[in-house]
């Protein structure tokens, strides 16, 4: 008893003890908070600085919410990116151009630069994505698609994704007009990713939790396409029509707002890099605005129209096809597999090969950049007329599509028939690249063979717009080169060209991309079940109890809603033809 006696006083005692350390160390946490907190200096003024942030905070608030600060900042920043990067592929061109005119008379060198420039860099740009970040290659767009109906894409909106996406672009768009593409699909998911880490810092201003808003990466898929060119009403369609099934109507005024955002800055930055003399179209034209077009044009404008339509679908045949024999195809799969960067330069190797301009480049204006070929080719003047004219001195442009001493129509007709297979081979290469603004390119030239005055953009836009089925390349043209008077025959070659691509339920470009990476995506119920609206209802939910008609009174409601013990009821157009109106929640 004595021991047990002893045993208790003991515990007390330390009880007693541990109370004492306790109320001790609360006295010198409230006595000295700096010495527990030592790693944390400055204690006032950073909150004084918190502060002044949570006041500027509500000031900004006061004016609008704070998403809409983050429309404005997606739309300036990925017009940054876009000026950026065309600044630096400028520079990237102009130093190939300058050491090829250096080595003037030495054909071998001169071969040599031609060739082995583009070959290296293409080859860097395919190991480099392949090696820091596998997704960064292709357009991106099918993959923009998907992540905005629903389905969680891993490591598509990563940062190391961005900056492999950007530097490898850079450097295809670098390698000219030889691998011959563009940046529009790359630069909606660069754009994304961009509006997804603003949409995070935006939920983290606002003390929001953690969630999938999907609204700014809807509106950075039309910043995109508007800080390309700087043209944000056929951006913002282009991107409606890519992504339709995704757009709800509230989506509108935010995409509109930053795609202006964007552009706007878009052209303030050519301003001040002197490489515009004022805010004016992309691509400068003078066509006359007293007779446009004589009514007759119209059914020219019609037949090249038909004639887009039927190229892209010869366009698209070639493009599925390359896809999947580069699937299939043992050798090639071994390369796309393992020996990207092999592949890359080879293909391009072979490609600037053909384009040397001592060889077969001399047919197809090598010389130019993707931006002259595109101003040469929107000239509202007359080649034959300048070429049979002595007096009238030919542009630098002009000059290089008949520096072969053939006729200039001949060089466009090669020009076309070489560039189009020539794209197909370049859609495998495994980079970064976009595959819109090349096909912009096929119809100009169509144009310039058929028209019998100065006609300029409508095959750009029917073409363009056919092989993507969408009606915005038509306004896209009148925004990049501002002639308002030519829109309606640009929309009638458009809808024709569309109409001829469409039939018998054509797949679009991005379509085929999707079905060839094997994405998921949401496809027109209209062709993928032509029958649907006319399908009867109970052959879709069964047979149901109660059904109420379009044209139910409240006491026919009443009556259903009593009678009903199931969570929903169909509303059909009646009783005899049971389709499909809506269906309503019982709550």
């Amino acid at each position: 008893m004595k021991s047990f006696d002893k045993s208790l006083e003991i515990e007390t005692e330390e009880e007693g003890n541990a109370q004492k350390q306790e109320n001790n160390s609360e006295a010198s946490h409230n006595v000295t908070p700096l010495l527990l907190d030592s790693w944390k200096p400055y204690k006032g003024t950073r909150a004084n600085v918190k502060g002044q942030l949570l006041k500027l905070r509500d000031c900004l608030e006061s004016v609008c919410g704070i998403q809409w600060y983050g429309f404005a900042t997606l739309g300036i920043l990925t017009a940054v990116l876009s000026f950026l990067m065309d600044f630096s592929v400028a520079k990237l061109l102009q130093a190939h151009l300058w050491l090829y005119g250096k080595l003037e008379g030495h054909i071998l060198l001169q071969f040599l630069c031609w060739t082995l420039y583009p070959a290296c860099i293409c080859a860097f740009a395919s190991s480099f994505s392949h090696n820091i970040c596998p997704f960064s290659t292709g357009s991106g767009v099918p993959e923009v698609r998907t992540m905005l109906s629903g389905i969680e894409v891993p490591h598509y909106l990563s940062l190391t994704n961005m900056f492999t996406k950007f530097l490898g672009l850079t450097c295809t768009l670098a390698a000219g007009s030889t691998v011959f593409l563009g940046k529009v699909g790359p630069f909606v998911h660069l754009s994304t990713m961009l509006g997804a880490y603003l949409d995070r810092l935006c939920r983290l201003i606002q003390g929001k939790k953690k969630d999938a808003g999907t609204e700014m990466m809807v509106v950075a898929a039309a910043v995109g396409v508007a800080s390309c060119f700087g043209a944000p009403v056929s951006g913002v369609l282009f991107s409606v029509e890519v992504m339709s099934s995704h757009f709800a109507l509230r989506h509108y005024c935010p995409c509109f707002f930053s795609a202006a955002c964007g552009g706007l800055t878009f052209h303030l930055l050519s301003v001040w890099s002197r490489d515009g003399e004022t805010l004016q179209a992309l691509f400068k034209t003078n066509f006359p605005t007293a007779t446009p077009f004589f009514p007759l044009e119209i059914l020219l404008f019609a037949l090249l129209g038909l004639l887009c339509g039927a190229g892209s679908r010869f366009y698209l045949f070639c493009h599925r096809w390359i896809l999947k024999f580069t699937k299939t195809n043992r050798v090639f799969l071994t390369m796309l597999t393992t020996e990207k960067g092999l592949y890359s330069g080879l293909v391009v190797f072979f490609l600037a090969l053909l384009t040397f301009p001592h060889s077969a480049g001399q047919y197809l204006a090598s010389k130019c950049t993707t931006k002259q070929l595109l101003t040469s080719l929107l000239d509202s003047r007359q080649w034959s007329s300048q070429s049979h004219n002595a007096s009238v001195r030919l542009e630098l442009d002009s000059l290089e599509w008949s520096s072969s001493g053939a006729p200039i129509f001949l060089s466009l007709a090669f020009f076309l028939l070489m560039k189009m297979w020539m794209l197909v081979l370049a859609c495998t290469l495994p980079l970064p690249a976009g595959y819109f603004m090349p096909v912009f390119f096929g119809s100009p030239v169509k144009t310039e063979i058929l028209r019998v005055r100065h006609d300029l953009f409508h095959g750009a836009a029917a073409f363009s717009g056919a092989v993507t089925h969408t009606l915005s390349p038509a306004l896209l043209a009148v925004e990049l080169t501002g002639q308002v008077t030519h829109a309606v025959p640009a929309l009638l070659s458009t809808l024709l060209a569309n109409a001829l691509a469409r039939s018998r339920n054509g797949l679009s470009f991005y379509d085929g991309l999707s079905i060839s990476k094997k994405l998921p995506h949401l496809p027109s119920l209209k062709k993928a079940c032509p029958q649907l609206p006319s399908t009867p209802l109970g052959q879709v939910m069964g047979v149901k109890s109660v059904q109420l008609q379009k044209a139910a009174g409240p006491a026919e409601v009443q009556s259903a809603v009593s009678n009903s013990s199931e969570a929903q009821i169909p509303v059909v157009d009646s009783h005899g033809m049971q389709r499909a109106v809506d269906i309503h929640a019982l709550y």
